[in-house]
This record gives structure tokens, C-alpha cells and sequence, in this order.
């Protein structure tokens, strides 16, 4: 473990219950440390994983670092301050969203391991940014191989689309939100579904990502939500 240090911290006000993966979405690891470390770019994260599988600790585990901007799961809103940010170096959509190496991805599932046997993190709160800020952002993106990670252990993946689909935009949002999803309810229903559904698709459905409820999202929803049960 490299330690560089960022200054972008301070203290946490609850304990750690969710793990946020993030890509870094530059062009360079050392672009994305430098940011990580600037005092006025007033962003940070725990650790970052370099595509050689190194890992840089930046902020201690005790700290509140600042990876995940304006954000919610589960109804929490301050995920700053309940979490551990992981950013994994990939330049993202932005430059082309790359392949992660496998020694980068066994390295994150290492680190990550660690993190939820310290912490008795559930598999249903390890999370991708685009999870908990579906409005914002997109990382760690459609290649990132999620399936790879909860076979080892570290959060969730469905094997197929179950049956108890929902039936309906009102009951899918219901069922997005007992995942952890932020749901915007307005008189007609779930205002921001199609978001949130390309979020979800993003993660476990990443072939086709449109935010359209069809019989395959809607199946994967029911096999989701029936993990947590």
C-alpha cells in the first residue's frame, strides 16, 4: 500500500455502512492522484487502485473523505459520511471507458474484502457511484465486471430475471427504492424512473442501457430485490 496523503477530509458523523467504487475518469493515474490530493479541487476517497493493481491510501478509514458528491441510498443522504470510497484509475466515457486489467479488478476485490470484514458492510450497500448518484454520474460504467465481484464476495449480481416482475412504472420505482435506489415520487409516480432504470441497467444489465422498463430490467429488478430478502 503507497500512502499519499490528501488533505480533504474530516470527521465522519456515522459509522461506515457502504462502500462507493468509483472510476477516476482521467487520463492519467497521476492526473487523478494530484486532483485527489489538491486542496482546492475539495474532493478525496480512501484509496485509489492503479491499473497494475497497486493501491494508494489517501484519506484513513476514520475519516470523512469526499468521493461522493450530492447522493442517497436507502434514504441516507450524507453517503460521505456512512462510506468508503474506492476510485479504480480508468479513464472512464470519457476517454473511451477502457477494459479493467484483471490484476486491477483482483486487487479491488482484495481491498474491498478487507473493508467489508472490518466494517459488516452488507453486499446489498457496496455500490457503484452511478448507484447512488444516478442523475450525476456513470462510473464505474457498463465494463466494469460487477458479476466478477460478487462471485467473490463482494456485493450482489443476479443470475438470471425472476418472475414477480413489476407490473407497473409505480411498482418498479417501489422496489428500486427498498434496493437502495432515491426515488422522486410526484402525483403520477416515480418522476425520475427512467434514470434511475438506466443506473440500474448500467450495473446489471450494462448490454443495453436506455432507461425503458422492459420484461428483462423488469425481471432483474425482482431478482435483485429477492437477494435482499
Amino acid at each position: 500500500m503507497i500512502e499519499r496523503p490528501s488533505t480533504n477530509h474530516d470527521a465522519r458523523t456515522a459509522p461506515v455502512s457502504i462502500l462507493v467504487l468509483h472510476y477516476t475518469g482521467m487520463q492519467s493515474a497521476e492526473a487523478a492522484l494530484e486532483r485527489l490530493a489538491d486542496r482546492d479541487a475539495k474532493v478525496s476517497c480512501h484509496y485509489v487502485v492503479l491499473e497494475d493493481g497497486s493501491m494508494v491510501s489517501m484519506v484513513p478509514e476514520n475519516r470523512r473523505a469526499w468521493h461522493a458528491g450530492v447522493s442517497r441510498w436507502r434514504g441516507a443522504t450524507d453517503i460521505n459520511a456512512r462510506s468508503v470510497g474506492i476510485e479504480i484509475v480508468n479513464g472512464g466515457h470519457d476517454f473511451g471507458l477502457p477494459p479493467f486489467p484483471d490484476e486491477q479488478i483482483a486487487a479491488v476485490i482484495a481491498l474491498s474484502l478487507q473493508i467489508i470484514a472490518r466494517h459488516s458492510i452488507a453486499p446489498g450497500n457496496v455500490v457503484g457511484h452511478s448507484d447512488i448518484a444516478p442523475e450525476r454520474k456513470t462510473d464505474p460504467g457498463e465494463r466494469f465486471p460487477w458479476r466478477r465481484l460478487a462471485e467473490a464476495g463482494v456485493g450482489l449480481f443476479p443470475g438470471a430475471p425472476a418472475d414477480g416482475a413489476p407490473q407497473s412504472e409505480r411498482e418498479a420505482g417501489r422496489l428500486l427504492e427498498e434496493i437502495g435506489y432515491g426515488i422522486s415520487w410526484d402525483g403520477a409516480g416515480p418522476a425520475d424512473l427512467p434514470t434511475v432504470l438506466a443506473a440500474f441497467q448500467r450495473r446489471y444489465r450494462p448490454s443495453k442501457v436506455d432507461g425503458v422498463l422492459d420484461a428483462e430490467t423488469a425481471g432483474l429488478i425482482a431478482a435483485v430485490h429477492g437477494l435482499l430478502a
